[in-house]
């Protein structure tokens, strides 16, 4: 009885050698077996499938349209430019000839201007000038020295007249302070009192103002 028991317990507590052998490899197979799908997942994920390549290739091509499209888009602006600017330095290049032609206009217009007025100036003295031709022919003839001098005196005074009608007038210097913008002093000479140093003694050469702006200096003596 006393042995029964002891092989009991040892048949409980203790497993043969063979049987821990094929638990083990049992146990190794049913790991490999759950093991496998996890496998086939994996190589499902890999591998796409035709339809998924397709639209692959569609994403692919339509991010290389859009690339080209911005290019695209890039090159017409950079076009639009080039030609903005080459229409800009076309109509600088118009603007300059035409301001160019505007000033070779206005001088050749001017010099026209200041060569008719010549013109027309002298144009004005011819009757003075046949006047005076007159006058000299006849001069001969005259014996009356009062009558020369009227004739004379008449032939200065159209003169006159004609000067003040173009803007040609006479400077008011004798008696004047003396004033350096429109005279010239050529003599400094005593004054006679207190009242005359500074002014106008005598003027030796008229002097003449065409519009208000000085022709010609006057010559004056001034007293000190």
């Amino acid at each position: 009885m006393r042995h029964n028991k002891k092989r009991r317990h040892h048949d409980n507590g203790t497993q043969h050698p063979g049987t821990g052998q094929r638990n083990m490899e049992e146990n190794t197979t049913n790991k490999n077996a759950q093991k496998a799908p996890e496998n086939d997942v994996v190589v499902d994920e890999v591998n796409s499938t035709p339809a998924e390549e397709q639209e692959a290739g569609n994403v692919v091509a339509e991010g290389a349209d859009e690339e080209l499209s911005e290019e695209a888009k890039l090159r017409k602006e950079v076009d639009e430019l080039k030609g903005k600017l080459d229409k800009a330095k076309n109509d600088e290049l118009y603007l300059r000839a035409e301001f160019d032609n505007f000033r070779k206009r206005t001088l050749k217009e001017k010099a026209e201007l200041i060569k008719n007025a010549a013109e027309s100036a002298f144009k004005g003295l011819l009757p003075v000038v046949d006047d005076m031709e007159r006058a000299l022919a006849h001069s001969d003839d005259t014996t009356d020295p009062k009558t020369l001098r009227e004739g004379m005196a008449l032939i200065y005074k159209k003169l006159k007249k004609y000067m003040e009608q173009n803007g040609v007038k006479e400077m008011e210097t004798t008696g004047n302070p003396f004033d350096a913008d429109k005279a010239e002093a050529i003599a400094m000479v005593p004054a006679q009192s207190e009242d005359q140093k500074g002014m106008v003694i005598d003027t030796v050469e008229k002097g003449y103002t065409i519009n208000d702006k000085v022709l010609r200096h006057a010559k004056v003596a001034v007293g000190q």
